[in-house]
């Protein structure tokens, strides 16, 4: 994909294997990868084929059973729940299918929240967070509770949140899954709008095909293999 000197995301050897009973399931197997900066990556497969297991392991949600996982140049192995919290809140955004936002929080504290996580003064968290509102198309429904937007506003919502600090790459598993046919290509064309515009790494699990063709480049995961085009 690229010299690993531009990658902000790295796999090298990376299997998982989850034990069942008295067998062993092999879901991925020896995964290499690398996603450069501002890159533009679906993945696609076959339901069960490891798609989530992949992002979440390019996320650091969760440990491969062999291999190395670097973000930004870190190799996440050797680090503390603390500080790989730390890592992932500065460098990676995470949207799922389902948005997440914390009902009992208006939009504007769902996506203020990593700031103040990062140790950002309230006021100026507020401020970026209503900004970023903004340009997700959401200044006039900041202080609305997710009970309160329709889907595709708490995908924004979500989306903004993804993208507050700035990350290196962010992960979208399924982004568009839950929403009528409209309403989801507003929402992919709204992922790729922010992607040229902050430059941000992008790598999305989605099954429609239309979406995928839209991007950089499609990887194809089947039989615990990665494949690219």
């Amino acid at each position: 994909m690229s010299d690993d000197q531009d990658a902000v995301l790295i796999c090298r050897g990376v299997s998982k294997s989850y034990t069942q009973g008295d067998a062993d399931i092999h879901v991925l197997n020896d995964i290499n990868l690398s996603v450069i900066q501002g890159a533009r990556i679906a993945v696609v497969g076959m339901s069960g084929a490891g798609k989530s297991t992949l992002l979440h392991l390019l996320g650091g949600l969760d440990q491969p059973s062999s291999g190395q996982i670097s973000i930004a140049g870190q190799d996440i192995a050797g680090l503390n729940e603390k500080k790989l919290g730390q890592l992932r809140n500065r460098t990676l955004g995470f949207v799922y299918q389902f948005h997440h936002l914390l009902p009992e929080f208006s939009a504007l504290e769902n996506v203020a929240m990593p700031l103040l996580i990062a140790g950002i003064k309230h006021e100026q968290a507020s401020k970026q967070a209503s900004d970023m509102l903004a340009r997700v198309g959401l200044e006039q429904r900041i202080n609305h509770k997710p009970s309160e937007l329709s889907g595709g506003e708490r995908q924004r919502a979500a989306i903004a949140r993804a993208l507050i600090n700035s990350p290196n790459c962010v992960l979208a598993d399924e982004p568009t899954g839950n929403l009528d046919n409209r309403t989801a290509r507003r929402v992919y064309e709204l992922f790729l709008e922010l992607n040229t515009e902050l430059n941000t790494s992008l790598v999305m699990v989605t099954h429609d095909e239309s979406m995928a063709a839209g991007m950089d480049h499609v990887w194809h995961l089947a039989e615990g293999q990665l494949r690219f085009s």
